[in-house]
């Protein structure tokens, strides 16, 4: 059985990372294991997009619309642009966060209203989190990749410890008890 998570983003938020620590969890758990960095406009504030596929055995680092049992989305409008790859008894995991698309900035488009609600109309099983209001708590607005690894995580339902390793052997040492109190916001919701 493979285990698929498509992170989603904007360049600058931190998906590399999360991805990153989650391969070092899943690694450390024996299994098999395939990530896909998918880079839009990343220096731009693009989309960015990665695959996380792990299990006994995995062939392909790609994940297909309707394939995905988990999208980790780091901001609302990217939940719903990659919201057709999420299966149908899938997660898909929110931060309440609006990062104004170049259309936007421009005032060639409007930001969209009410996202979470058409997102719910969908019947899709949503956890939404004001991750960047905990990872400042936490201590710094940079950690909202950690928060959210802390949402995903307790759904994986894999114990705290192996995710707060992950953060110590990966992280800048400098940056470890920031991070460590952010994936707690998260993991504890």
């Amino acid at each position: 059985m493979t285990y698929n998570i498509l992170i989603a983003g904007v360049g600058g938020q931190g998906t590399l990372l999360a991805s990153k620590l989650m391969g070092v969890v899943f690694m450390n758990k024996g299994y098999d294991l395939k990530v896909s960095e998918v880079h839009g406009m990343s220096q731009r504030g693009g989309s960015v997009v990665t695959y996380v596929r792990f299990g006994d055995k995995v062939a392909s680092t790609v994940i297909e619309k309707g394939e995905a049992d988990m999208v980790l989305s780091f901001e609302l409008l990217e939940s719903a642009r990659w919201l057709p790859y999420l299966k149908k008894d899938g997660v898909l995991i929110s931060n309440t966060q609006k990062i104004n698309p170049m259309p936007v900035i421009t005032g060639q488009a409007q930001y969209p209203e009410d996202i979470a609600e058409k997102l719910r109309a969908t019947g899709v099983r949503l956890h939404t989190v004001d991750a960047l209001s905990l990872a400042e708590k936490a201590g710094s607005a940079k950690s909202v990749n950690v928060v959210l690894l802390g949402v995903a995580a307790k759904y994986l339902g894999m114990e705290r410890e192996a995710w707060e390793n992950a953060i110590r052997s990966t992280v800048p040492p400098k940056t470890v008890e920031i991070n460590l109190a952010a994936f707690a916001a998260g993991y504890t919701l």
